[in-house]
């Protein structure tokens, strides 16, 4: 099949968070079972910059784009590149005054920049190079744009009519709302508000409602989301669309997360060689300025600071942990985001300067030393639609400690692979942690039984390329009545 990717970030081009990682990962696991695939993303800043300072892997295309929004043409340009170790196509679409900004989102214009950027998409492989897919699959409320587009305007035109189209829910909280001039911008005539009365236009709601197929990056996450308590607003649409709405789990690029050929860790090791982590956990004490012991479990978060998080959870536990136990535990976090938790784990880390530390910043090259070398990685999260700290410590035997939600709860196995628990609460947590400081303390074996098994398991993204093309498959089916 040739599937149109379209999403907001691609790692490792454009990134803030799991959206990138599977942007980038799935393209390369469908081209290795024989597809024809294509990404397109914008041409952030970070873009713009690489390709002036004469970058070797991003080339500018001698395409320009007419992309037709609100009542006039506006025009674009077009970078190129491949997803690196593959033939996969990779697109940049240009807009200084829309996409040259210091970050990716966050503006007050954000629904119409990515209104832009999806129908931009459609119109560079579609309509300038003539290549058109058996299916476009687009990422998030930030694509959400191309496939409202598809299934209204865009059956006037033959190029773009009958065309499939699977949409990609990755997180239901982030819906993409905007004044009712959006519908205009992009050329589609309002035929019944799908949002109540008053509050503008909901961009994911109307890629739900548009979709060929939706799917969600795990199977608990896709029941979640249509109940009140995880639909944000959209469960009823949602249960409306259930019969086309699947959980596909997510999976780790298993070449790039590999602890038997990782450069950032002191010693690389397997399941077989696992006691060889000893010396990355050393690693980590000694670049961290914590005391070098053995003996101590130590446990370690790298995630995004923000509520979804659990991290009001994580504060009443940790400080529990390393008081009660006098210098007996150690933790270590590295994450950024809202102010007020990094304020918090910051005055943590002064609090408990012997057994902790805070890493407030990006540190792409520290965490597979920490996921390396930490015994335990806490996901308390609220709410996870699918996950991917909890894949990579289990690939680098850091044993998960996880609420059972979403992605969390299909990933990790209770005994097994981790430690989970149920209720959104700090007592349930701490129970969890307890539990896994008793057999971390009391059956050594098993504790080794558990991260050789966790080290074991297959989180390739192998088996959900499958199941992707399988959605592919059943799309295309629907739009030809079958």
């Amino acid at each position: 099949m040739k599937i149109l990717v379209i999403s907001s970030e691609v790692a490792p081009f454009a990134k803030t968070g799991g959206l990138a990682d599977v942007a980038g990962a799935l393209p390369k696991a469908l081209r290795a079972i024989g597809h024809d695939v294509r990404v397109v993303l914008p041409a952030y800043r970070t873009i713009e910059d690489k390709v002036a300072a004469g970058a070797t892997d991003i080339g500018v295309s001698p395409l320009t784009l007419q992309v037709p929004v609100g009542r006039s043409l506006q025009q674009a340009g077009v970078f190129e590149a491949v997803l690196p170790d593959t033939d996969v196509p990779v697109s940049f679409i240009a807009e200084r005054t829309m996409f040259g900004r210091p970050s990716f989102y966050g503006y007050d214009d954000d629904a119409f920049r990515f209104a832009f950027f999806s129908r931009a998409a459609l119109d560079l492989e579609i309509a300038a190079r003539g290549w058109r897919p058996d299916v476009v699959h687009a990422h998030d409320w930030h694509a959400s744009g191309a496939i409202a587009w598809l299934a209204t305007a865009g059956q006037g035109d033959a190029r773009y009519a009958a065309m499939p189209t699977l949409l990609t829910i990755h997180n239901l909280m982030h819906q993409g709302r905007a004044p009712g001039l959006l519908l205009d911008y992009l050329g589609i005539a309002d035929d019944g508000r799908l949002e109540e009365e008053g509050r503008g236009i909901n961009t994911l709601a109307r890629g739900i409602y548009h979709a060929t197929m939706i799917n969600t990056v795990s199977p608990t996450y896709a029941r979640e989301i249509m109940t009140p308590e995880g639909g944000c607003g959209l469960d009823g649409l949602l249960r409306r669309r259930s019969y086309d709405v699947h959980g596909v789990l997510n999976g780790i690029d298993t070449d790039l997360w590999n602890p038997q050929n990782d450069r950032n860790l002191a010693a690389r090791f397997s399941a077989d060689t696992i006691e060889l982590r000893a010396k990355n956990k050393k690693a980590l004490q000694h670049k961290l300025g914590l005391p070098q012991r053995a003996d101590v479990p130590l446990l370690a978060m790298i995630t995004r600071l923000d509520a979804q998080k659990g991290l009001d959870l994580a504060a009443p536990v940790l400080h529990h942990l390393l008081g009660r136990h006098g210098g007996d535990a150690q933790f270590v976090v590295i994450g950024t985001g809202a102010e007020p938790y990094e304020r918090m784990f910051r005055e943590m880390a002064e609090h408990h300067r012997d057994r902790m530390r805070a890493v407030l910043a990006y540190a792409a090259e520290l965490a597979p030393l920490v996921y390396g070398g930490s015994d335990m990685f806490l996901m308390p999260s609220r709410f996870e639609p699918c996950g991917l700290g909890q894949m990579i410590a289990m690939r680098y035997g850091s044993l998960p400690i996880v609420r059972a939600t979403g992605g969390l709860a299909d990933t990790v196995d209770d005994w097994t692979t981790g430690f989970t628990f149920d209720a959104f609460d700090a007592g349930a947590f701490w129970q969890a942690v307890t539990r896994a400081l008793d057999r971390y303390h009391q059956d050594p074996s098993g504790w080794k039984g558990m991260q050789q098994t966790a080290m074991r398991r297959d989180l390739s993204w192998d088996a959900s390329a499958h199941r992707y093309a399988e959605l592919y498959a059943w799309a295309q089916a629907r739009v030809r009545g079958w």
